[in-house]
């Protein structure tokens, strides 16, 4: 380093280099750089602070990783120009794992820096820090002797040595309980805890229930839903070390907790779990990435299985924490299904109309006898969502902008209106055949809720879906009509769940379909009461077929051998390691031109993805060298960056959508 110019800062005495990430989205980019440090910011210029720094012209934010007494680089460094906030808000491991999880998923450190770390809200920053709370005791945490392998796991936890499990847990069991069990006793020997739920509703659950084991000091909860301020206070008490345990979101992932014990995602085939945002990691990969780096225990439970979590399994890297088969028998409800040629409508026309069988009928009104709730699932909202002509049929499409036809709330005087324009078609004529009638292809929630309300006069009917979800229902004769996802908690259970039309989730064009369809429907029974205390299910699919057979015998580590099985013999994830890449025509073709493959990396494709010019290509290779993927990709996208190419290329490693 040369002497500092007339008018120029004075460097620090000591550790004078700072290596700063700046916040430049060009991937080509993707590493620190180095700047002296004023003399005037020393004290202030702390690993982990926000910084900003001039970058080719420009003032641009950045975090200060670190600070040393030399540089590699051999020309003149520039100055810090501000420091924004001496607090370190970039915590040493949140900073190696940032770099970890953009390495694995071919994307930038800025961007999962993004992610991880909340806008700064100043006036809070300047707020007084509370005192850490003190550990909280050890709880009793008998409900996990249901479980062989569950308290050998806690005491595992409780000395604070690694180990990872995949727990499925048993139908009707109260899972924000157990898993705040296994919070407060990781806080109890003071170390931290992570629980990642996938919305808002798990996280008041959740968070629930760890305040009542641990007390409400320990305890703080990350969400959306929160508002800057809020949030970042509670983010700021896990930074400064007050709470131990952080219930959350999908952010939540990268919350900076002290001596992390154990990391814990539930439900990890939610597809909430994903991020949508560059460089589009998943919870589950993010938490097992983060548990490796810091020697802290993984649980990934749910009462569905993933053929991921199954691989984890499998390769012994997380034993599976399930109860005896007897456990489960007796916890489970009874499970029928039904399929076309099964089903026999029940008598009342009302009833007909609603699509509900005798078998379905006569248990929802069991259950209405015996004061209970019945939930019903119905897999897409709105009032007729889809729309087919009578004689063909063919799909109803619109004649200005053929998008899909539907009927809007309001019955069947409404006129058939287009889901993508809005415009009302008054006068349907079907393309192929002419034919002026509509019938409906599937029957939204609002549809199935004014039926019922036909069939069950006397019984309220509550709905539950994208506009006014419901978060509980009381122990009282209701039916609730919920779209998947969506069903409330019932005080003591429901006393049966009515899961219509099958077909729809296990017929998608997707690679997940069964299994997303199984994690959905098992979530909903899992709602139910016992078998033993007359609590019943009835799903409308074919039974020979494998998701609808693990529901009936609710086993979904069978059906996840069975997926991960198949997928491995297809050639699909997570056997292997996949990108999708998807951009226009030309630019995507030079990128796979250049793009250098690992030995046993493939290119499927490109292929079409709509009416545009844009395509997408799949490239895998094995998970050896999945790695090395992942560098090929981002090396690409470098080179693209450098040489300032106008039209983007999107990389996702490992989507949940293929198809």
């Amino acid at each position: 380093m040369s002497g500092a110019r007339k008018g120029e800062p004075t460097p620090a005495a000591s550790a004078p280099v700072a290596r700063v990430v700046v916040d430049v989205p060009l991937a080509h980019l993707d590493r620190p750089f180095d700047y002296l440090v004023p003399s005037t910011l020393d004290d202030d210029a702390v690993p982990g602070c926000r910084v900003r720094v001039r970058f080719a012209g420009k003032q641009v934010d950045g975090f200060l990783l670190s600070r040393t007494d030399s540089t590699d680089f051999g020309g003149r460094l520039g100055y810090l120009t501000k420091v924004v906030s001496p607090e370190p808000v970039l915590a040493p491991e949140i900073a190696t794992l940032a770099r970890t999880v953009a390495d694995r998923y071919a994307g930038s450190m800025i961007d999962v820096l993004r992610l991880a770390i909340p806008p700064r809200h100043a006036r809070v920053e300047a707020e007084a820090p509370p005192e850490p709370a003190p550990p909280p005791p050890a709880p009793a945490a008998d409900g996990w002797r249901r479980y062989p392998r569950g308290p050998a796991f806690l005491d595992a936890v409780r000395a604070g040595r690694q180990a990872h499990a995949v727990w499925q847990a048993l139908p009707g069991e109260n899972w924000p309980a157990r898993l705040a069990e296994l919070a407060a006793t990781a806080a109890a020997g003071d170390r931290g805890a992570v629980l990642v739920v996938p919305d808002y509703r798990d996280v008041a659950r959740l968070h629930a229930a760890c305040v009542a084991v641990a007390g409400e000091d320990a305890v703080v909860a990350l969400s959306a839903d929160a508002g800057p301020a809020k949030r970042y206070r509670r983010w700021l008490s896990v930074l400064r070390g007050r709470a131990r345990i952080v219930v959350g979101t999908r952010a939540s992932v990268f919350a900076p907790v002290h001596r992390p014990g154990v990391f814990v995602v539930w439900d990890d085939g939610d597809d909430l779990h994903a991020d949508p945002h560059a460089p589009y990691p998943h919870v589950r990969d993010v938490l097992i990435q983060r548990a490796h780096a810091a020697g802290a225990s993984v649980v990934v439970a749910g009462f569905a299985r993933t053929a991921e979590a199954q691989l984890l399994v499998d390769s012994g890297w997380a034993p599976e924490i399930v109860a005896a088969r007897d456990e489960l028998r007796a916890a489970a409800p009874r499970v029928v299904a039904l399929g076309e040629t099964d089903v026999q409508l029940a008598r009342d026309p009302a009833a007909r109309a609603a699509r509900i069988p005798s078998v379905a009928f006569d248990a929802a009104r069991a259950a209405i006898r015996d004061g209970r709730p019945v939930l019903v699932q119905v897999p897409r909202g709105g009032y007729v969502p889809a729309l087919a002509c009578q004689q063909c049929r063919g799909p109803a499409r619109c004649r200005r902008c053929a998008g899909p036809l539907g009927l809007p709330a309001g019955g069947q005087a409404g006129a058939p209106t287009c889901r993508w324009c809005g415009v009302p078609d008054t006068a349907f004529r079907c393309g192929t055949c002419g034919s002026r009638r509509l019938r409906a292809i599937v029957v939204g929630a609002k549809r199935t809720a004014e039926e019922l309300g036909r069939a069950f006069a006397d019984v309220p009917v509550l709905g539950s879906g994208a506009r006014e979800v419901l978060a509980e229902v009381a122990a009282r004769p209701a039916l609730v009509v919920a779209t998947p996802g969506a069903e409330p908690v019932a005080e003591g259970g429901y006393g049966a769940a009515l899961l219509l039309d099958g077909w729809a989730l296990l017929g998608r064009a997707d690679l997940r379909a069964s299994e997303e369809a199984l994690r959905r429907w098992m979530l909903a029974a899992a709602l139910v009461r016992s078998h033993r205390d007359g609590g019943r299910v009835v799903v409308l699919a074919e039974s020979v077929l494998a998701p609808v057979q693990a529901l009936v015998r609710w086993n979904p580590v069978w059906h996840a051998r069975q997926e991960l099985a198949a997928r491995t013999e297809l050639g699909f994830p997570p056997s292997v390691r996949m990108a999708s890449v998807d951009g226009e025509a030309k630019a995507l073709a030079t990128f796979l031109d250049e793009l250098e493959l690992p030995p046993t990396g493939e290119i499927l494709g490109p292929v079409p993805l709509g009416p545009d010019e844009r395509e997408r290509a799949l490239v895998r290779t094995t998970r050896a060298e999945g790695r090395a993927l992942a560098a090929a990709l981002a090396t690409a996208q470098h080179v693209r960056t450098a040489r300032k190419e106008p039209d983007p290329i999107r990389v996702r490693l490992d989507p949940l959508e293929l198809i």
